[in-house]
């Protein structure tokens, strides 16, 4: 059985990949991972994140693209950049408050 723990990051806010070059905004989050076998297994041996820690959705960017990434927790880290995301799905979702940070449009979403 797997056991779930309380997500170290929260809707709205910006995190960066601690390997890959992309960062995004979280826009929801599973407490376990809640993907499909096949894009587990895609993932090589060696860097599989374990299956019992939270999943982020992100709106993610890099320097070449904008995307929707599905990331372990292991392999976030908070982004201290204060740079704003430029993902054309974040005004669907966000708003950008005065600090810089993103608050959710409509709470129902989540």
């Amino acid at each position: 059985m797997i056991k779930a723990r309380t997500a170290k990051f929260q809707i709205g806010q910006i995190v960066r990949h601690r390997i890959y070059s992309f960062r995004g905004v979280v826009f929801d989050i599973d407490p376990v991972f809640n993907n499909t076998e096949e894009w587990w297994q895609s993932i090589p041996e060696e860097v599989r994140p374990h299956k019992d820690q939270p999943f982020y959705h992100l709106l993610a960017e890099n320097s070449e693209s904008e995307y929707i990434a599905y990331v372990s927790e292991q392999n976030l880290v908070p982004d201290e950049t204060g740079e704003p995301i430029r993902h054309s799905q974040v005004a669907e979702i966000f708003i950008r408050d005065k600090t810089g940070g993103y608050r959710q449009r409509n709470q129902s979403l989540n």
